[in-house]
Parts: C-alpha cells; structure tokens; sequence
C-alpha cells in the first residue's frame, strides 16, 4: 500500500506530472493536424471498418511531423534541459558536433515520439478521464442519482490516486530511458576521451615546463639570495655578482614564464624561444653561482632534432635542480654525448653529509620519466654507490629521419 501512498505526497511526482503534461501541450497540434487530414480525405464519420485507415493516417503523419521537428539540434537540447529539470536526470555533456551528428538526431526523434505519444497520451488520458467519468456513470446507471452520486465518490477517491501514481510510473520509465537517448552516443563518448586524453598531455606538459623552469630559477635565488645574505658584511664583491646572477635568473624565469603563459592562452606570439642544449653553458653558469662546482662535458649536439635537444635540456635543468635542494654545495658531473643512434645525458653527485637518499621520485623525476618517455627513450635515477646518478637515453635516428621527410 505503501507505494500507492507515497508518490501522492513527493514533489518528484509532479515534477514529472509538469513533464507530461508537457508532452500533452505538445500532442494537441498533432491531433488538430490529424483532424485536419482526416477532413480532407472526408474520412471523419464513416463506419468503425473505416477507423484502420484513420489509424494509419494518424500514426504516418505523427511520426513524419515529429521525426522532421526532432531532426532539428535546437529540439534536442531543449529535451535534454526538460528531462534534466523535471525528470531530475544527469546527463553527461555533449559535444556541439555530437548534438549536430544524424545519429543523435535519430535518438532524439525517438525521444521526442515517446515524450508525446507515450508521455502526451498518459497526460492527455488523465485530462479526459475525469471530465467524461460522471458522463459514463450516467450512462451506466441511468437516472438514480445515488448510484452515480456514489460512483463519483468511489472515482475520487480511487481513481485520481491511481491516475497520479500511474503518471509517476510512466515518467519514471522515461527518466531510465533519457540517458540512452538523451546522452552522448559511444561515438561521441570517445571523442570527449581523446579530448580530455590530450589536455591531460597537455596540462602535465605545461606542469613540466613550470616545475623545471621555474622551480630550477626559484632555488637558484633562494641559495643565492641566503649566501649574499652571511656574506653581506664579509664580502661585497661576492654579493655584487649573487645579486647579478639573481637579476639574471629572474630574467630568464621571466621569458619561461612568459613562454608557458602563451601556452595556456594559445597566443604564439606570446611564446618566446625555448632553450635548447646550445643554452648548457648559461645554465651551468647560473648553478656555479649558486655555489656548486659543475664540471661538464658536452660533446657536439647541433645535428640532433630541437624536440630532443629542448627536453634534454630541460632533463639537465631539473637534475641541476634537484642537486641543489637534496645534497647542497656539492660538485656535480654532467656529461651529454651523442652517439650514432641516441643521446647520453648523465648527471652525478655524491650524497651530501646529513642529507637523506631518495629511493623514489618526486614530481620533478616523475616529470623527467615523462620527458624521456614521450621520446621512445630510457632513464634511470638513484644511488650508484656514494654517488646519486641520473642517467638519460634518447633515440635520435628515427626523429631524424622524421624531420628529413
């Protein structure tokens, strides 16, 4: 008894009782439309043998109407807002060139006959029923006013909780099927994949460029800025080149930053030249300034593809980095070859007293991973012996071949 009475006091019940009366605004220009035909062929009136025709007339006309109305993607989003708001259904974005494909144009002109025929109908019969119901008691019962008297009542108070829980069952069967029919197609769903896939790339490429660029110019300064600090007094001279090579960083963070934020607007005239390995030499200048002995052996890199030579670069930059803030003043090997096939970039340091080995990675190692990944390429990182080594393998020939073509 309990899911008789229930849906006569939940506002979820009229909400999709609004939905199908809806549908029954909706059904009445169908109707005149059908009359109107049924005039035409000077059909109305014929014997009951005459009514199958009437039907087919009706049915092929409805479902021509409807179908050429729902074909419209204006049509679609409305039903989509309707079904979101009275049917209390959530349904997941869709594309503007999903809205415009033929296939949701063709589910939507299914949705659009089931909230007219099925949906219109139940309202449509509701609105008709309790009007024509003291008509047919008088038919049934004649004159005696006490049985039709007593009939009404008996309608009342059956027959109208009865008629509301049959539209909230109806709406209910149409709140299940909106999502199939409402929805993204799986076509559809695929290419939202794709496009949240390549912004993922794309927001962790520029999470990369934020993290090496300016994460490397941060802790330059802050190292710098602390030794000019002690040595305020002591030696000038130094804290004259410490505050130079902090206007120089600040200069180049600067630039990075002004690159990546053309990034993010997709403003190319915004973006300013990346670095490359040509730069190697600024870099481990600016990490010398920091306090930490760099001794580098860069072979010859001008052959290799930019795509390479910019995320090596960026590679050094965050093992540079990561010296600085894990072992301290500490001296540093950095070695870059290339070879026939692929390039080297090796990065070494010995573990600075009281600092803590790392065993894993944080984002700045995740990022290298990423870098030498994209590439086809390898990378390791961790303690060999006393020493921490990162060590980077790039392939070079197939990109090379790529870029000749």
């Amino acid at each position: 008894m309990k899911f008789l009475v229930r849906p006569l006091f939940s506002m979820t019940t009229y909400r999709l009782w609004t939905f199908l009366l809806g549908g029954t605004a909706l059904l009445v220009p169908y109707l005149l439309i059908y009359a109107g035909l049924l005039q035409i062929m000077g059909t109305a009136g014929r014997l009951p043998a005459d009514q199958v025709l009437q039907s087919a007339v009706m049915l092929l006309a409805y479902i021509a109407v409807s179908s050429a109305v729902a074909f419209i993607p204006a049509v679609r989003i409305l039903s989509r807002t309707a079904a979101e708001t009275l049917l209390d259904v959530r349904l997941p974005e869709e594309t503007a060139e999903g809205m415009r494909s033929w296939r949701s144009r063709r589910r939507t002109a299914v949705w659009w006959a089931l909230h007219i025929g099925v949906g219109g109908g139940t309202g449509l019969a509701a609105v008709i029923a309790l009007p024509v119901a003291p008509t047919l008691l008088r038919a049934v019962f004649g004159h005696s006013a006490a049985l039709v008297t007593g009939g009404a009542l008996l309608l009342g108070v059956l027959g109208l909780p009865l008629i509301i829980c049959l539209g909230a069952a109806v709406g209910a069967l149409l709140a299940r099927l909106a999502p199939a029919l409402l929805g993204p197609s799986p076509a559809d769903r695929l290419v939202q994949l794709e496009r949240r896939a390549e912004q993922l790339i794309e927001r962790n490429r520029l999470a990369r460029e934020l993290h090496d660029s300016i994460g490397h110019a941060l802790t330059v300064t802050t190292l710098q800025a602390g030794a000019a600090a002690r040595l305020l007094d002591a030696d000038p001279e130094f804290v004259r080149r410490a505050l130079s090579a902090i206007e120089e960083t600040g200069r180049t963070a600067l630039d990075d930053l002004d690159h990546v934020l053309g990034l993010l607007r997709e403003d190319p005239s915004a973006r300013t030249p990346q670095r490359t390995l040509a730069d190697v030499a600024a870099l481990v200048e600016q990490t010398r300034a920091a306090g930490v002995e760099v001794r580098a052996e860069v072979g010859a890199t001008g052959g290799i593809p930019a795509v390479v030579s910019r995320e090596a670069y960026r590679i050094l930059q965050e093992a540079l980095t990561n010296v600085l803030r894990h072992a301290g003043k500490v001296s540093v090997d950095v070695r870059i070859e290339v070879r026939s096939d692929r390039l080297e970039l090796e990065v070494t340091n010995p573990v600075g007293s009281g600092a803590t080995p790392r065993t894993g990675g944080g984002s700045g190692l995740r990022g290298v991973r990423e870098r030498v990944a994209l590439l086809g390429g390898h990378s390791t990182a961790g303690l060999d012996g006393t020493r921490w080594r990162v060590h980077v393998t790039i392939p070079v020939v197939p990109l090379l071949e790529l870029e000749r073509q």
